[in-house]
């Protein structure tokens, strides 16, 4: 299965439909772009794995997501500044072979994440 990421809401109990989402693949401080996405309504990226298997190597990556945007869409009122903005994973690539899940569990003021299955 490669890379896939999954958003939910905690603070609605729902998926985070329509968040933006950028993923990096990074090399010490250099970051290069690999894609941009807007999550569906089930909050994973609508074409599926971020990478498959046969695309997915070993290294370091970077997910940003856009928690400030997605919940301003939704109508919460955020104080200025707020004290979430983009959430930023990085995370290692160890193995090629294997399904790498790194979901988000968020809200305006909290955010946890693990390696899934």
């Amino acid at each position: 299965m490669g890379l896939s990421t999954h958003v939910l809401d905690t603070m609605h109990g729902c998926p985070a439909a329509g968040m933006q989402v950028t993923l990096y693949a990074t090399s010490g401080e250099q970051a290069t772009l690999v894609k941009r996405l807007r999550l569906n309504n089930d909050g994973r990226n609508p074409d599926g794995p971020l990478y498959d298997n046969a695309s997915l190597r070993k290294g370091t990556y970077r997910l940003v997501f856009d928690v400030s945007g997605y919940f301003q869409a939704k109508g919460v009122v955020l104080p200025q500044p707020n004290f979430l903005d983009q959430v930023t994973l990085d995370f290692g690539v160890a193995h090629e072979d294997q399904h790498y899940h790194v979901p988000l569990l968020v809200s305006p003021w909290s955010y946890s994440t693990y390696r899934g299955s």
